[in-house]
């Protein structure tokens, strides 16, 4: 396959190669970059490869910097943008499941391609746009499947993280998993129990938000991946996995926020449990107060008060994307959007009075009762029992 044009990105990374080319060495752009250019997609990072080694990198370029040299990685800073170059390599066994005890930098391009996790991020594509294909990448994209380069156990073998990257890539392309992949997947699972969570988590957010993400639940399942997944409390199941994923063919969470909230907040446990299995994913406090104040909301969606909604107003768009995710009627949806808009205030603060001007004017002393008496007034004011005026909440503390 050749490509006459190349995206803006490749295009601005050609002269690198080119430089490269003309000292004597080879040099490609490699990876998802080729991919998501040959799938029409949009390109995010752009990976290169070349069989020149670090020290000789650094001799042809004038502005470089050591960004993972041991790696045999360096950076070019030539031509107004950061681009890392990675000289080709093969990686030794790997004892932790996660990283190559050593790498040997080596002068083949399909050396360095053998060690690359499936067909379809094991492209190569020189500077004139020859895509260069040596496992059959091309016939597993025409096949939508995610096939692993050589023996798929080997390669989920030398880094078990590459197991969830299998799923991650199925749910966001809407591909399937090559059988003996699936079979490799299945077999090796728990070796995720070795890869640190932190690592696990992001796959699982990407998977989650990919267009086939309730496919990827359905095949997590099927390889009974769950009890190898981060998660102390053990109280998501299969079952829940099941559940989530009849919700997710049509739509699926667009934000980290919502990926978390519609795979916790939706079991009914109580707040404690809750807290620990989210705490088990390392998550950000971010993230955890989302989730613990958006379950209860979740739970009882089809009665919640306008002091309900009040209290999580600031999470409306998050809680919205979640119910419409599982399918609540929209007669419930627009009643919960009519709530969030009509309410008086948006948070103590936008109250007309404060707990100074209740002191100024001899209705409350300093001391707890002020923080009762503020509390009064705010959940009057959301109700729609009193009027959000001066004057109407001096009457309201007088006659409470």
């Amino acid at each position: 396959m050749h490509f006459d044009e190349l995206p803006s990105q490749l295009v601005a990374a050609k002269p690198i190669l080119e430089k490269i080319n003309q000292a004597g060495y080879e040099a490609y752009f490699v990876g998802g970059c080729v991919r998501d250019m040959i799938l029409g997609q949009e390109l995010h990072d752009v990976d290169i490869a070349s069989s020149a080694y670090p020290e000789e990198i650094k001799q042809i370029f004038d502005k470089t910097v050591d960004t993972g040299i041991q790696h045999g990685t360096v950076m070019v800073l030539d031509h107004g943008e950061g681009y890392e170059i990675t000289t080709f390599r093969t990686e030794s066994t790997y004892t932790d499941f996660r990283r190559p005890d050593s790498v040997t930098f080596v002068r083949s391009l399909e050396e360095d391609l053998k060690r690359r996790d499936f067909t379809i991020n094991a492209f190569a594509l020189d500077a004139d746009g020859q895509v260069i294909d040596l496992f059959n990448g091309l016939g597993d994209l025409e096949k939508k499947q995610i096939r692993a380069v050589g023996d798929a156990k080997e390669r989920f073998t030398e880094d078990a993280l590459r197991m969830m990257r299998a799923l991650r890539f199925a749910s966001k392309l809407d591909f399937t998993i090559e059988e003996k992949t699936l079979e490799a997947l299945e077999a090796l699972a728990p070796n995720l129990e070795k890869i640190a969570v932190e690592r696990i988590q992001v796959e699982f957010e990407k998977m989650l938000m990919g267009q086939a993400a309730g496919q990827a639940l359905l095949t997590m399942v099927e390889v009974d991946l769950l009890p190898y997944l981060p998660g102390q409390a053990k109280f998501v199941t299969n079952e829940h996995l099941l559940y989530l994923a009849s919700h997710l063919q049509n739509r699926q969470p667009q934000s980290l926020a919502q990926v978390w909230t519609l795979y916790l907040a939706t079991i009914v446990r109580p707040a404690v449990d809750l807290q620990k299995e989210l705490r088990s994913w390392k998550l950000s406090r971010e993230i955890m107060a989302t989730v613990g104040r958006l379950a209860p909301a979740i739970q009882k969606a089809d009665s919640l008060t306008i002091w309900d909604v009040y209290q999580i107003n600031d999470l409306a768009e998050t809680l919205l994307a979640v119910l419409k995710i599982l399918s609540f009627s929209p007669t419930l949806l627009r009643h919960i959007e009519e709530l969030f808009f009509n309410l008086p205030i948006r948070s103590a603060k936008d109250l007309a009075v404060n707990g100074g001007q209740l002191i100024k004017a001899g209705l409350a002393t300093p001391g707890p009762l002020l923080g009762k008496q503020l509390s009064a007034i705010e959940l009057a004011v959301v109700e729609g029992r009193l009027e959000n005026e001066q004057e109407a909440i001096f009457d309201f503390v007088k006659e409470q």
